[in-house]
């Protein structure tokens, strides 16, 4: 008789078995979709797992309501290896988003971010793909809006909340002193300093601004801390999940062994 620990992890299987269809499916159509290298970097991840997720459920279904005692084995073995390294993943997670905020600024609805804030790892990634990031910041028009707000009054864009992006890359660093013409448009006055590196990296062009700026790679690692935040919470659950499959699965291998030793000697 199949035991109910075999017929849990079936059915577990048969829902991500499911759940990796949509999953690469996506991944084709965003391979087919895309029009820019940053759009292209995501199709292949996702692919990958998609498939990856659809051998381990094969493996786990066949292996518990067949009673393939290897299968299940495997399968036992990547479910491990998983918990293991999104314990690890979520501890690194949160110790490397521990550190760097906004400055919030006397009169502005907006944010500064400043790069020596955060992380000295996330740092470093940053700086050494700098370039990549930058194409994919520029393809995705973060400053269009502001771009688009041509006639904006001054008293009225020092009061909008802009993202840790539009503030770092679409406008000069309040320590310039530029004066204000168009929220994406500044001009040097004698009150101007140019102490900040980020200073002389703006530029009116559009397409310039200040993506060249540390500024700009501050907003980033802002967003970055606040998504790695999310899937730190994220993993926690999943890894709660993972453990109790695990727990039912390790059941389920326990019966197949059972059974196949009541078959070999009747």
């Amino acid at each position: 008789m199949v035991r109910l620990s075999n017929n849990l992890v079936g059915l577990l299987n048969i829902i991500t078995l499911l759940l990796s269809i949509p999953i690469i499916g996506g991944g084709i159509w965003l391979s087919k979709q895309a029009n820019t290298e940053c759009e292209r970097f995501l199709d292949k991840p996702v692919i990958a797992l998609g498939v990856f997720i659809l051998l381990v459920s094969i493996a786990g279904l066949v292996g518990s309501c067949c009673k393939v005692s290897w299968l299940l084995w495997l399968y036992l073995l990547v479910m491990f290896l998983l918990i293991v390294l999104l314990f690890c993943f979520t501890i690194f997670a949160f110790v490397v988003t521990n550190k760097g905020a906004g400055e919030a600024l006397s009169d502005r609805g907006y944010k500064e971010y400043r790069l020596g804030d955060y992380s000295n790892w996330l740092q470093k990634r940053v700086n050494n793909h700098w370039t990549k990031i930058r194409s994919c910041l520029v393809d995705s028009k973060i400053c269009q809006k502001l771009l688009d707000a041509g006639s904006t009054p001054v008293e009225v864009f020092y009061k909008e909340h802009l993202s840790a992006l539009q503030s770092g890359c679409c406008k000069p660093s309040n320590d310039c002193n530029f004066q204000y013409v168009s929220p994406t448009n500044w001009t040097q006055s004698p009150a101007s300093s140019l102490k900040n590196p980020d200073c002389s990296a703006w530029s009116n062009d559009p397409n310039i601004l200040c993506y060249n700026c540390q500024s700009c790679k501050a907003g980033l690692l802002d967003n970055i801390k606040s998504d790695w935040k999310r899937v730190a919470v994220i993993n926690i659950v999943f890894l709660i999940f993972l453990i109790i499959v695990y727990t039912i699965g390790c059941c389920a291998f326990r019966n197949n062994r059972e059974d196949n030793a009541w078959k070999r000697y009747p």
